[in-house]
């Protein structure tokens, strides 16, 4: 009798433990990640793994944020999602000065806010979820190094100055050619979210010959890659080097192709995937208090910075990248 009452009392504990594991999470429970130019291959990769990680919790993800390149309408997005009295954020910022106010007010009101893939370093965001940017601009700049004859060379850059992982990633570059004096930056183009933008300026610099030739032209975000490659391609001209940034589908073609000789890829899927679980951990488990200047606290809960890798994808090695949305759906 007493071997059937532990077994029927075991059998109770193992299904309320069970009962109990199903009830930490409900679908009352929302998750925002908010971003600028969602339309690009890079933040719907971001979605699935934020979306995927939600499906797991069976908790509610919202992607919020403009198609394009407008960091005042992220910025709205942001103080909507606030609004909603979320169970956290995780945020892509696009401006980090005029963010700040925004995020330090949302951790005041008790929500928990994740920077990933572009930081707001001075804010009170609890830590940075993405890739090291400064170590992504010094891999692509040693490619360059390596790749232009002798070294030597005049080198455009495609960017958004002032959005901080592009100014990181920038810095990156600039340390790896400050010992080799003739490598040569001619230009920061801003693009201002507008990958054309890329193409036209690119088409106006390949009419330049003799020493105003440009040797390399470099872009430090997704959408630029394919524009300068198409113009290279329609020109044939075999004599430019061209590193990318990301995993766009026609980025890794034109790598096939052998216009674009490398890009550098995140993992933008990790960062979502995983950003949402740490917003969970948070919600559940967190302090009782967010306002603590963490990035000081010696018995901080929290990281500073999640790094969440790179890789330099060229001819040799792009067949393993050629199809990442896949391979995420089937994680």
């Amino acid at each position: 009798m007493q071997t059937v009452q532990r077994t029927l009392l075991l059998s109770m504990t193992i299904a309320l433990l069970a009962l109990t594991g199903c009830q930490r999470h409900s679908n009352s429970e929302r998750y925002y990640l908010v971003s600028n130019n969602l339309k690009l291959a890079y933040w719907r990769t971001a979605a699935d793994g934020f979306n995927k990680a939600a499906a797991e919790y069976h908790v509610k993800a919202f992607v919020v944020g403009p198609d394009t390149y407008d960091p005042q309408a992220e910025l709205t997005a942001l103080q909507q999602a606030v609004a909603a009295k979320p169970a956290g954020i995780l945020i892509s910022v696009a401006d980090a000065a005029s963010f700040q106010s925004q995020i330090d007010a949302a951790i005041d009101a008790g929500v928990p806010i994740i920077t990933m893939d572009s930081d707001a370093p001075h804010s009170h965001r609890l830590f940075f979820i993405g890739t090291n940017n400064l170590e992504a601009g010094h891999l692509g700049g040693q490619r360059v190094v390596d790749k232009l004859p002798g070294g030597k060379g005049n080198v455009v850059f495609f960017s958004m100055p002032g959005q901080p992982n592009l100014d990181e990633r920038f810095k990156g570059y600039q340390e790896a050619f400050s010992e080799h004096p003739g490598i040569k930056t001619v230009e920061v183009v801003d693009i201002k979210g507008e990958s054309t933008a890329a193409f036209d300026k690119t088409e106006q610099y390949m009419t330049q010959t003799g020493p105003k030739k440009i040797d390399a032209f470099i872009c430090l975000e997704a959408s630029a890659g394919k524009e300068v490659g198409t113009v290279l391609k329609r020109d044939n001209a075999k004599d430019r080097l061209l590193i990318a940034m990301d995993m766009d589908p026609d980025t890794l073609s034109l790598i096939k192709d052998g216009v674009i000789d490398a890009t550098i890829a995140q993992k933008p899927y990790t960062m979502g995937y995983i950003g949402l679980k740490f917003l969970d951990q948070i919600f559940h488990d967190g302090p009782k208090t967010l306002r603590t200047d963490y990035s000081v606290d010696s018995f901080s809960p929290f990281p500073v910075f999640v790094d969440t890798g790179t890789a330099l994808v060229d001819k040799v090695n792009v067949d393993l990248y050629s199809n990442p949305a896949t391979q995420a759906q089937q994680k």
